[in-house]
């Protein structure tokens, strides 16, 4: 996998089977963490503490030893940052221009200007995950906030 290639990604639930996939260009990989750009494929849609847009360039992180990945995203239209989705995850599988990853329900945003939303709750508390996988879960969750509080990349605005 070199920087410009062309990746696939596959969004996938709890049980391993794949829900989503689009295509992004590869920036970086060093084995364990790769980095890509995409766009949102998506119609608009406004959830309430954001709103999505069809086109927006979406920077993401996938690790191979973290819990979750990070999508920066970018206006559309002025370029602009809008902000970071973060999706706890199993730790991404990244082999022969594909990243794999397993969503476990539970989501941050971060706003621009630093606060932090987490998402989806009671969805991960209903999913049926190991103990082991959900207090990797959490731990991930707490790292991934830390690290946004202290503006750690990604998460440099």
């Amino acid at each position: 996998m070199q920087p410009g290639d062309t990746t696939r990604v596959i969004k996938r639930n709890v049980a391993g089977q794949p829900v989503w996939e689009y295509t992004g260009v590869l920036e970086s990989f060093d084995g364990a963490a790769l980095r890509l750009v995409a766009y949102f494929n998506v119609d608009d849609r406004d959830d309430g503490y954001f709103v999505w847009q069809r086109g927006d360039r979406f920077v993401e992180w996938h690790y191979t030893g973290r819990w979750y990945n990070v999508f920066q995203i970018f206006d559309r239209t002025t370029g602009a940052l809008r902000g970071w989705y973060c999706n706890l995850t199993r730790p991404a599988v990244i082999e022969n221009g594909v990243v794999a990853w397993d969503d476990l329900g539970l989501d941050v945003f971060v706003y621009p200007d630093g606060r932090t939303l987490t998402l989806d709750e009671d969805d991960f508390r209903a999913l049926p995950l190991t103990e082991a996988d959900r207090r990797q879960a959490e731990a991930g969750l707490a790292d991934l906030l830390s690290r946004a509080r202290r503006g750690e990349r990604p998460f440099e605005g």
